[in-house]
């Protein structure tokens, strides 16, 4: 007898459900200031009106004894109970557990800056940078309505249509006079730190401007290493400023001019010669110094309040009156742009602005009346080095092409008679 076996072949037997799997996302480590906040509870704030380091401090669990000898043992570093300001912010690194109390303080004066105060084990201060990044960059364009319009269309920092109209071309073109079919070109700089955060245009590197089918040149160039005096230049080496700016606020008004008989209510409408320019602006405003110069007063006297006095040669002296801050002391040496105050109300004035006094071997006169010299110019050791610095850049910027835009026959040469934007 034969007995048979079968095997009969089944369906696949359903098998169980898989488990979906859920990747575990570890934290990235983030670093900052030199920390990896990863092992830290992070508290972020800014420093609010009449606030100070040491109540900050007290309302994150730390007592008076230990935020004195915090105070005393780093302001030998960084003294900052001095230095704390309104609005500016800073970051508390506190202990990860339940706690949670503070081991270090970090204060940022500006984007750039900061100061760690490490109070964990030992109290110690020091202050540090951020790593900064320089971009170059290139722009173009077309003058259709304005210069700030133009740039601003292009995407580019306001700050630049002011480095160009005000430390630039000041001297050379009239900026709310431009005409349609004007043009230009730029190298220049952006600055970055941590790598993304954008703090504006560092410098203009070069320009070429075509006003009235005229060209003009500018190429950045550094004459004086010691006192860190940087000078624009054309392609002949020719200096593109003069020796004085025309104002020492930026966007005011001339409120009052030099007259030798004018009449004023402080002193009862009695002729009294008023020997200086004034420009109109608002408190705090800085206040420029309008050429290279040594500081040789800088106090508070009468009517004219706090005040500033610069000697820039044996031919010249300015002096600023009324400010509300003075930032330069004697024996400073500043430069053209340099800010040595904000503009004020103090001594006799009858609303807030800057009176600006210009002597000519030692005589009071109008600067507005003076043909100023141009500033100093490149001298003959510096210009052949100067010549061979700019050809390559030169080169470059010739070979930035504009982009094409098409205005009518009409529209060309027509003057466009606007402020710059503020």
């Amino acid at each position: 007898m034969v007995i048979g076996v079968f095997f009969i072949a089944c369906k696949d037997d359903p098998q169980p459900p898989k488990k979906e799997e859920i990747a575990k996302v570890e934290p990235q480590d983030v670093f900052e200031f030199g920390f990896k906040l990863n092992d830290f509870v992070v508290k972020r704030d800014t420093v609010k009106s009449g606030e100070s380091f040491g109540q900050i401090l007290e309302r994150n669990r730390i007592g008076y004894p230990k935020i004195f000898h915090i105070a005393e043992k780093t302001k030998e570093t960084y003294n900052i109970a001095r230095f704390f300001q309104q609005g500016k912010p800073y970051t508390i690194l506190c202990s990860k557990d339940s706690l949670e109390l503070p081991e270090t303080f970090i204060y940022q004066p500006n984007k750039e800056e900061y100061v760690v105060i490490n109070f964990k084990d030992s109290i110690h201060a020091y202050t540090s940078r951020k790593p900064v990044k320089y971009v170059e960059k290139t722009i173009t364009g077309i003058v259709t309505s304005s210069i700030s319009e133009t740039i601003d269309e292009q995407g580019a920092s306001p700050v630049l249509t002011n480095k160009l109209a005000d430390e630039i071309y000041a001297w050379t073109i009239d900026f709310n006079r431009l005409q349609k079919g004007d043009r230009f070109k730029v190298i220049y700089t952006d600055k970055y730190i941590d790598d993304s955060i954008y703090v504006g245009v560092h410098d203009v590197k070069a320009a070429y401007f075509e006003h009235k089918n005229e060209p003009f040149y500018a190429f950045r160039f550094q004459t004086d290493s010691t006192k860190g005096i940087v000078d624009y230049f054309n392609d002949e080496a020719k200096n593109l400023r003069r020796a004085f700016l025309k104002a020492p606020v930026k966007f005011s008004r001339i409120s009052s001019r030099y007259n030798l008989r004018r009449r004023i209510a402080v002193y009862g409408y009695k002729v009294r010669a008023h020997k200086g320019t004034d420009f109109a602006a608002p408190i705090g405003t800085p206040i420029m110094a309008t050429a290279n110069g040594t500081v040789t007063e800088s106090r508070r006297k009468g009517g004219n309040g706090n005040y500033v006095k610069i000697r820039h040669n044996a031919t010249y002296e300015t002096q600023y009156l009324h400010m509300s801050k003075r930032l330069a002391k004697v024996g400073d040496f500043v430069k053209q742009g340099d800010v040595i105050g904000k503009v004020g109300m103090t001594g006799n004035t009858g609303g807030p602005h800057v009176c600006y006094r210009f002597w000519k071997n030692g005589k009071q006169v109008d600067p507005f009346k003076q043909k100023l010299p141009e500033a100093k110019p490149i001298s003959d050791s510096l210009k052949v080095q100067y010549l061979d610095f700019i050809k390559p850049i030169k080169y470059k910027l010739d070979n930035i092409f504009f982009q094409p835009e098409i205005i009518s026959e009409e529209e060309k040469n027509q003057p466009i008679i606007t402020q710059l934007d503020t």
